[in-house]
């Protein structure tokens, strides 16, 4: 029985094991008679019955196919995947992505309260103490925060800018995870782009902090301070949004769930005590 809609016939021996495909087009355009083996292509790539739906997409798109037979454990023929099918999966495992690098489900809307919010919690108790170990780092320059006040108040810039653009690298990063673009291979060299962007933006954005808070102040000490601080963690955050992904996915961890909370400690952490500690080292 033929399926709603396909685009090549995949040629079968005796065994039903797939021995060559021929494309709708080239059928429709050979001269009658001929034979199939005049026409078909030998060359085929299978897909067995359990291959993750993730590789198979990959593997569309690595070889740029339309369609693939599936086989069994015996190479006999099941079926057949199409562009059709491969485009579904794409959508779902984007989606999948997206949803986990918030810590949420896609059924979150319609489960029960008491359902989502066990869902939510794990990550969110995680993240608790990852905020605590922030606060730990601010405990340890109270004195100084007690005797200059503006860096109280600058203090959140820097761990907010480290922050957004550890998520640029992030996003990135597991991106080109899931589309196999970045691996073992290549990290290195990824990873020390992301560091080198990190320490441009760093510069800039150095500057422009650094003479907003010297005119807001009027104290260059302070806006000599928060530019290093600036330069310091965005370099980590360029550094951890390309490499907490891939030790996480090293250890079994999908870096699509656990990557935010973790990078968001980093840069908290970085920030507050690049910022506080050269402020305790130059001003006091």
């Amino acid at each position: 029985m033929l399926p709603g809609s396909f685009y090549d016939i995949f040629v079968v021996d005796p065994m039903h094991k797939p021995v060559g495909t021929i494309h709708l087009s080239h059928l429709l355009r050979a001269k009658r008679p001929v034979k199939v083996t005049d026409i078909m292509e030998t060359e085929l790539k299978l897909i067995s019955v359990t291959m993750d739906q993730e590789d198979v997409a990959f593997l569309f798109r690595q070889r740029d196919l339309v369609s693939a037979p599936v086989v069994d454990e015996a190479q006999r023929l099941v079926g057949a995947i199409t562009i059709d099918d491969v485009v579904d999966v794409i959508h779902e495992e984007h989606e999948e992505d997206m949803l986990a690098l918030a810590g949420v489900g896609e059924d979150d809307l319609y489960d029960a309260a008491i359902d989502t919010t066990k869902a939510r919690f794990r990550w969110l108790l995680v993240n608790l103490f990852t905020a605590i170990l922030a606060s730990l780092v601010i405990g340890l320059f109270a004195t100084t925060l007690e005797q200059i006040v503006a860096l109280a108040i600058l203090m959140p810039i820097v761990a907010s800018m480290g922050g957004n653009a550890g998520t640029q690298t992030l996003t990135v990063a597991v991106r080109a995870m899931a589309m196999r673009e970045l691996t073992s291979t290549n990290a290195y060299r990824v990873i020390g782009k992301e560091v080198l962007v990190g320490a441009i933006n760093g510069v800039l954005f150095a500057v422009i902090t650094g003479a907003i808070a010297w005119f807001w102040f009027d104290a260059p000490q302070i806006g000599l301070i928060i530019g290093l601080a600036m330069i310091i963690n965005m370099v980590i955050a360029g550094l951890a949004g390309a490499a907490i992904p891939l030790v996480l996915d090293r250890f079994g961890v999908d870096p699509a769930i656990a990557s935010s909370v973790f990078l968001t400690t980093v840069t908290d952490v970085v920030g507050f005590f690049a910022f506080l500690g050269l402020a305790a080292l130059f001003l006091l």
